[in-house]
């Protein structure tokens, strides 16, 4: 991955893997999700670095998507958005101010 020496997998991560491919899906495509600061897991590793072990802590299947993500390092990944957005569900009552549809 971008220079990296090579790649440790967590026992969760490795567990995964071995899950994923029983399973039958080995050969999915894989992403990897990483700081957005750096070519490799570590935003204070700046221009192209070479010779670094990638952390890999756990992979996720995106089976609606068809594809399988690695989780470098502590990255965080954030839920994907719905086809309408929340506030189509909001009215304001004009006359009274009542709002509905927040939660």
């Amino acid at each position: 991955m971008y220079g990296a020496e090579k790649v440790e997998f967590s026992e969760l991560a490795h567990k995964k893997v071995d899950t994923y491919t029983r399973q039958g899906y080995g050969n999915l495509p894989i992403c990897v999700a990483k700081t957005q600061y750096s070519l490799s897991h570590d935003p204070d590793l700046k221009g192209a670095p070479t010779g670094f072990t990638v952390p890999i802590r756990d992979v996720r299947m995106a089976a609606g998507a068809g594809y399988l993500y690695a989780l470098a390092a502590d990255i965080q990944t954030i839920p994907g958005l719905p086809t309408a957005p929340g506030y189509l569900n909001v009215d304001v009552d004009v006359e009274t101010g009542e709002i509905d549809g927040l939660f």
